[in-house]
């Protein structure tokens, strides 16, 4: 599963907020609220939160191995 748990860390980091992206640089709420619920989201996007945090993809996404996932997509593979 991969989750925004470290964006949140660098947003803070980078003493900005979720007023600030939506107004400054224009990001949605919609975006915002896709991270907040670990919801996926496109790279073009990944990169545009890279260079407005002057970070790294890794200061933004985090992937957790997810036991439940890994079955269903074993299970469906064999199909």
């Amino acid at each position: 599963m991969i989750t925004y748990e470290n964006f949140w860390r660098t947003l803070k980091e980078k003493d900005e907020t979720w007023y600030s992206l939506t107004k400054h640089y224009h990001l949605s709420d919609n975006l915002l609220h896709r991270l907040k619920h670990n919801l996926p989201i496109n790279t073009v996007t990944i990169d545009r939160l890279c260079y407005i945090l002057d970070c790294e993809p890794s200061d933004i996404i985090s992937y957790h191995k997810n036991i439940e996932v890994e079955v269903n997509t074993k299970i469906n593979l064999n199909k």
